[in-house]
């Protein structure tokens, strides 16, 4: 029984899809983080001022939360944009070297 669990862990790779569970959590904290805690501040910081708020996500308009679909949509952008990166980067790496 064991050797048939061990055998299934190593078919379908559960152990390299649990560190890619869990890098990707943690990424998405850094880059919550990093979106709510420093990009919305330095770049929003005067109109935020202006409308009476300290955080995007506060931003509403009779009871609509819209400043919390801001904030989630530049988090998004940033995430999709940093796979983007990161997979023509591994793309890049993984051509082989061309000989003249």
């Amino acid at each position: 029984m064991l050797k048939e669990f061990m055998e299934f862990l190593k078919q379908y790779n559960v152990l390299g899809l649990a560190v890619a569970v869990i890098i990707g959590g943690k990424l998405n904290e850094f880059i919550a983080s990093f979106v709510n805690d420093l990009l919305m501040p330095t770049i929003f910081n005067p109109a935020l001022k202006a409308a009476g708020v300290t955080t995007i996500t506060e931003l509403s308009y009779k009871g609509i939360l819209y400043g919390k679909v801001i904030g989630t949509a530049i988090d998004f952008l940033v995430v999709a944009s940093l796979v983007f990166l990161i997979m023509k980067w591994a793309t890049k790496i993984g051509k082989p070297i061309k000989k003249s």
